[in-house]
């Protein structure tokens, strides 16, 4: 049970599993939520990241300490509602000011039942987190509020991320179809493991027509809409859990489809490749993570939201069931592989999000390498 907290100063508290606690006010809805707590590193775009279906059962704190400044517009979402499990902010904007705004980001929240607290000191709880690694968190509000020892056993007892298999719980159901802006070019199977809305729009900018299809479809699906290329989208989870998207996956590497993968995307590319993933100890969340292509050397400003990785070798290309691959793309910040890179099929894979515009161009060229391989597939078909 939620009720709405704006205009009052409702008590609330955030109870980690190790048994750390911040106390402060309600921010959003009234009530109690768990999830894993992560932290965001993103100044702005708070809108897209409550929206992006990664964050499904996390609780985002935000780093940057004034959150809500230019309230909430009705353009910005990445999907239809709210994923994140909780926010947490230290000095949420008493009034929101941006032209674009239809209302404040606190009112937001509270209507679609986001528990929330403010009034913390996030600096102490992110650097908690980065000593300590990313961990269950509960947030308790009004009448949820409870003794310290019954809140964080019941903290201890929420579900953990490692082996959460849930992309099919933020896909689509149905299959829904993306037109091309301008000419058609080409079909695009999108596999949907969590998609946010800007992505199919960046394909269409380029002339494709995109196919969105559930995270449960068949190979036969994908094939049933003729595609010229296939996308695997992000998502949240582990991808250790995500053995059907592997097989669908392989099933289109056997076919030699122009293949692209973004964030759960990539990790998936890995093991479909036979590659491991394993779980970062606080993970990549923001949008201003360093990335190198390591093919030009060029740094870009990435949009990140992973909590896990790809184990592949940096030093060396590999041998896979489907010819060779190699990392194509590294963190600057801590070595984590961040794209891989086909190179006797045409597929390739990015860990961070291309569409997100934080650089605000630097991957840009990615949507352009798909449309090149969909390009010289078919003028090899003639």
């Amino acid at each position: 049970m939620t009720t709405s907290t704006r205009g009052a100063r409702t008590p609330a508290v955030l109870v980690l599993e190790d048994g750390r606690i911040f106390r402060g006010r309600a921010y959003g809805a009234v009530g109690e939520t768990f999830g894993e707590a992560v932290f965001s590193t993103g100044m702005t775009g708070y809108q897209e990241t409550l929206t992006d279906p990664s964050y499904h059962r996390q609780v985002v704190v935000m780093t940057a300490p004034h959150i809500g400044n230019t309230g909430v517009n009705d353009e910005d979402p990445e999907s239809k509602r709210i994923w994140v499990a909780g926010y947490v902010v230290r000095d949420p904007a008493r009034l929101p000011s941006n032209w674009r705004s239809v209302r404040g980001l606190d009112e937001e929240l509270a209507a679609q039942g986001v528990v929330g607290i403010s009034g913390i000191d996030t600096r102490a709880l992110t650097r908690h987190l980065r000593e300590r690694g990313a961990m269950r968190v509960g947030i308790f509000s009004g009448a949820a509020i409870g003794d310290d020892a019954a809140m964080l056993a019941r903290v201890q007892a929420a579900p953990q991320m490692k082996g959460a298999n849930l992309s099919a719980e933020v896909a689509t159901t149905e299959t829904y179809v993306v037109p091309a802006i301008g000419e058609k070019k080409f079909t695009v199977a999108a596999v949907d493991l969590g998609i946010k809305g800007m992505t199919p729009h960046r394909m269409a900018q380029r002339g494709i027509e995109v196919h969105v299809l559930p995270a449960t479809a068949s190979v036969e699906d994908i094939y049933a809409v003729n595609p010229d290329g296939v996308f695997f989208s992000n998502g949240p989870g582990d991808p250790a859990t995500a053995d059907h998207p592997v097989s669908l996956m392989r099933g289109v590497l056997e076919r030699r489809t122009p293949l692209f993968g973004i964030c759960f995307g990539n990790q998936i590319l890995g093991r479909a490749l036979g590659f491991g993933t394993f779980k970062l100890k606080y993970g990549h969340r923001g949008i201003n993570q360093p990335v190198q292509d390591r093919a030009s050397g060029k740094v870009e400003v990435t949009a990140h939201n992973h909590g896990f990785a790809v184990d592949a070798p940096l030093d060396r290309d590999s041998e896979t069931p489907f010819g060779r691959a190699q990392v194509s793309h590294v963190c600057l910040n801590d070595g984590v592989v961040e794209g891989l890179r086909c190179l006797d099929v045409p597929a390739f894979s990015v860990q961070y999000h291309p569409e997100a515009a934080a650089g605000p161009h630097d991957a840009a060229y990615l949507f352009d390498r798909f449309v090149s391989l969909m390009e010289d597939q078919r003028a090899q078909a003639h």
